[in-house]
């Protein structure tokens, strides 16, 4: 199967199973370009260039109603779970608890978007968690919004990985300490100037704030997102 095949069936049978689920209050789909990655621009001391074997196809981002509302989807899950081995080759989840996902209002509407990425953070060797939500939360997010081409901006903060919280049989799941993600930012911009100015004049900006805080900035640009709940509705398919 080519990575295309796979990611059309993600976006088909397997999509479907998930929308199905009760209690969600979004799922979309982060379909990632294969060879628009490692964007971030780099300087001394912070990883920002992705590895081969760790590049990242897609990302299920799945958002529920409640806390409680995680638990109301078993009979999915138990399907998604044997569904796997027939499109994934290596599975990994990162959750977070209520309040660590935040949506933002944005300079631009959001309906403008045009142009989608999503930036995976690393916190630093030593750093306290509560100096990396500082950064996320008082020093990332302002930054950003403060571009005015930007037209959508999430960020998450994770719970530390476990290999348990989504063990699906006959897939991979490794995810050594060293390459494990701590936080995301998702990005839209309404136009591709808007996009270019914030690498050229924002991001390396950001990277002036990171010492001590950040190890790694990894990039990938989103090709295509494809919403299947939204609002606590289910979409067509």
């Amino acid at each position: 199967m080519t990575v295309q095949e796979g990611k059309d069936y993600w976006a088909g049978e397997h999509a479907q199973i998930i929308a199905a689920s009760k209690g969600l209050k979004e799922y979309r789909q982060l379909h990632i370009s294969e060879t628009e990655h490692s964007f971030w621009p780099a300087r001394p001391d912070l990883e920002t260039s992705v590895r081969a074997d760790r590049r990242i196809n897609g990302i299920a981002d799945v958002t529920f109603q409640s806390t409680l509302a995680a638990t109301a989807g078993r009979e999915q899950t138990a399907q998604a779970f044997k569904d796997e081995i027939n499109v994934f080759r290596r599975t990994l989840m990162y959750i977070g608890l209520p309040g660590s996902t935040r949506w933002y209002t944005t300079p631009a509407a959001g309906s403008a978007t045009r142009y989608r990425d999503v930036i995976f953070f690393r916190r630093a060797e030593g750093a306290r968690g509560g100096a990396f939500k500082s950064f996320m939360h008082a020093t990332l997010a302002p930054t950003v919004l403060g571009h005015a081409g930007v037209s959508e901006l999430r960020t998450e903060t994770f719970l530390p990985w476990h290999k348990k919280t989504w063990d699906t049989p006959n897939v991979a799941h490794d995810n050594p300490k060293a390459d494990r993600y701590h936080g995301l930012m998702v990005i839209g911009f309404e136009s591709e100037a808007a996009r270019t100015d914030f690498y050229e004049q924002v991001a390396p900006r950001l990277n002036s704030t990171v010492d001590g805080v950040i190890s790694a900035i990894h990039s990938f640009a989103i090709e295509d997102t494809k919403v299947f709940v939204e609002g606590g509705r289910r979409l067509p398919a």
